[in-house]
């Protein structure tokens, strides 16, 4: 079966797609890499930090005792304050600022600090490419649009796309065999790489996009398009006072008893006269992240944003962070989006491996793509035996392992 498409569209649609490739294909690779390892990011941190104590059940008045002690022994209220409940993925209770945070032993005393710095490594490297963060979200979320362009242009290029689904000619021609691997691989991971573009490029797009919709919608007004899409913050004027955190988490419990609240976030914590509290709290068979239950300092309830019962709209918003990562479904969903994304960073591989074969002869080109494509696992798990045994800091351990590589692959 052949795609009834014109010569000259499959010809241009060709040439974009293997400039687009060629150029973003390195990129692609390190946060498709890095994407399918943290789809199990949570746990990775328990595996960083075997022993802290594990259990599902807690005692709300000593969480809001514990975050007492941490204020009152000097710690700085940053501007959120969070709150993590044990959840069945990371059966594990902590309360972080901005800057550090600490366990809670099962009796609700402060137990050792967090430490996740490997895997907040690898989401980092995932999220921004270790750049600066404004910056690095809006390269990676422009990698996220063109990919689903180059999956279009993909799709133009082959119009025997369905008629050679099942060709796989290995062994032979290097070209051949790669294309046919990048090909088969592209098709039956459509879907998936597509829906991953799309939310990819959503995360640091929509700041951008947000630009466009106030001025289509809200005459300009981003605050009016933000209270549209996730609630409009409460102004409050209140007594200074320490967070009823208890207060709120059993209300939550109380209003939504079908609901799980899994984290508690104070925002404004370092305004007191204006604080309030949300309480995420999970909905069983929801792919929503979470519905939001918020309360003023004191624990009086002040509504819910909207994600479990609001409009369509803001319903899909919550929802594009678990279907990106995979979080929703359990072990089996991980395992596969584990297989689907390898898939996805073979396909960036062989893109740039095809290019390659096309060319006359070999040079260092070569050798350093080889050197970069087969340097970037081991150094990754270079940077976990650096930081988590030696505490090295594991960024520069990844990008100087990875240096060293292809310059070992061209020597």
């Amino acid at each position: 079966m052949k795609l009834g498409l014109n010569a000259k569209l499959v010809k241009q649609s060709l040439a974009s797609h293997s400039w687009v490739g060629v150029t973003v294909g390195a990129l692609m690779y390190l946060v498709c890499l890095s994407g399918t390892l943290a789809v199990f990011y949570p746990e990775f941190e328990r595996w960083e930090q075997p022993d802290v104590a594990e259990t599902m059940d807690y005692d709300p008045a000593a969480v809001e005792s514990a975050y007492r002690e941490i204020v009152a022994g000097g710690e700085p209220v940053t501007h959120h304050m969070f709150v993590a409940l044990p959840t069945e993925a990371v059966p594990r209770t902590s309360i972080s600022s901005e800057n550090r945070g600490w366990f809670l032993e099962p009796d609700g005393s402060l137990g050792p600090a967090v430490g996740h710095d490997w895997t907040h490594m690898l989401i980092d490297l995932h999220l921004y490419l270790h750049l600066p963060q404004n910056f690095g979200m809006v390269v990676v979320s422009a990698l996220g649009a063109l990919l689903c362009g180059l999956i279009i242009s993909g799709f133009l290029a082959h119009p025997r796309l369905f008629k050679d689904a099942f060709l796989l000619r290995l062994g032979g021609s290097r070209h051949l065999e790669q294309a046919d691997i990048h090909n088969r691989l592209s098709v039956w991971g459509a879907p998936f790489h597509l829906m991953i573009g799309i939310t990819g490029a959503y995360f640091g797009l929509a700041a951008l996009m947000s630009l466009v919709l106030a001025g289509a919608y809200f005459d300009g007004d981003t605050d009016a398009l933000s209270a549209a899409a996730f609630g409009a913050e409460p102004e409050l004027h209140q007594p200074a006072r320490t967070p009823a955190i208890a207060r709120a988490i059993e209300e939550t419990r109380r209003l939504a008893p079908e609901a799980r609240p899994f984290y508690v976030t104070i925002e404004d914590a370092d305004v007191p006269e204006e604080q309030y509290m949300i309480v995420g709290a999970r909905h069983a068979g929801r792919l929503i992240w979470a519905e939001q239950y918020r309360f003023d300092a004191a624990g009086n309830y002040l509504g819910n944003v909207g994600y479990s019962d609001g409009e369509a709209g803001r319903q899909a918003l919550f929802s594009v962070y678990r279907l990106h990562f995979g979080h929703f479904g359990g072990l089996p969903v991980k395992l596969l989006y584990l297989v689907l994304g390898l898939a996805l960073t073979v396909v960036s591989v062989t893109g740039i491996n095809v290019w390659l074969a096309r060319r006359r002869g070999r040079d260092r080109l070569n050798d350093l793509w080889a050197g970069f494509v087969w340097g970037a696992p081991p150094a990754l798990g270079l940077t976990a035996i650096a930081q988590v045994l030696l505490g090295i800091p594991s960024a520069a351990v990844f990008w100087i392992a990875l240096g060293l590589a292809m310059a070992w692959a061209v020597a």
